[in-house]
């Protein structure tokens, strides 16, 4: 987060903040990513899960174009 623009920074802890307040917040993710959830803010998307126990975890924040692939990189990971 340190990088990012100020601007977007604002943005990623509002909809952090949002999926805090709504854990359903985010559309529900496919195939293989089955079981998280995205939520955009601005070009960037915010992946995580709900885990047991109403606990989120965050899994990844990045721009659209590369986010999905290299999440599914990130769990494929032994």
């Amino acid at each position: 987060m340190r990088g990012l623009h100020p601007e977007l920074r604002r943005k990623v802890r509002a909809g952090l903040d949002l999926i805090r307040a709504e854990p359903e917040a985010g559309k529900l993710l496919r195939d293989e990513l089955a079981g998280l959830r995205s939520l955009r803010v601005g070009r960037f998307r915010i992946v995580y899960r709900i885990a047991p126990l109403r606990v989120i975890e965050l899994v990844a924040i990045g721009p659209r174009r590369t986010i999905y692939e290299e999440t599914l990189r990130l769990l494929r990971r032994p």
